[in-house]
């Protein structure tokens, strides 16, 4: 039964194969990619994430991406416009950062809340630093030219009195 099989599949390439359906795929005459590598079981995803270009942070444990998170709350915070947004966007990681605490899972990392307070003081240096800087000098533009219509050209109004020219 496995020979017939095989040889009806064998059948089936052959046919496909004379009807050209294997030319011009993607990828023909190239070399597989990551053949030389050793096995990883792990691949699909890897593979996956680069394709699709999300974040791998999204693989970490919760522990260290929180961690993660809290390094990076002065460079998320820096453009926020208020103080009261910069105080609700600590207030949500610290929520996280809690709830983890209460039931911890993965690795025991040392993960604490964030100083809300610090948070804001130097959100405010950076601003006040930010606002004493000069603004970097803008170059004036003219304003656009605008379109003359043809039939205010000079030759045709010189056309309308009857000379040219």
């Amino acid at each position: 039964m496995e020979a017939r099989w095989e040889a009806t599949v064998e059948a089936q390439i052959r046919a496909a194969q004379e009807r050209g359906e294997f030319d011009n795929l993607p990828g023909a005459g190239k070399p597989i990619p990551g053949r030389d590598q050793p096995y990883d079981e792990s691949w699909w995803i890897k593979s996956f994430l680069e394709r699709e270009a999300l974040p791998t942070d999204l693989l970490l444990p919760t522990p260290l991406q929180l961690r993660r998170r809290v390094e990076q709350v002065p460079d998320e915070v820096r453009d926020l416009p208020t103080e009261e947004a910069v105080r609700g966007f600590v207030g949500a990681l610290n929520a996280q950062i809690v709830a983890w605490l209460r039931a911890p899972t993965g690795p025991q990392v040392v993960v604490r809340p964030v100083n809300v307070d610090e948070v804001v003081r130097r959100w405010r240096a950076e601003r006040q630093q930010a606002a004493a800087r000069p603004a970097p000098p803008t170059v004036a533009t003219a304003p656009p030219r605008r379109a003359r219509r043809w039939w205010r050209l000079p030759w045709h109004r010189h056309a309308d009195q009857g000379r040219l020219g």
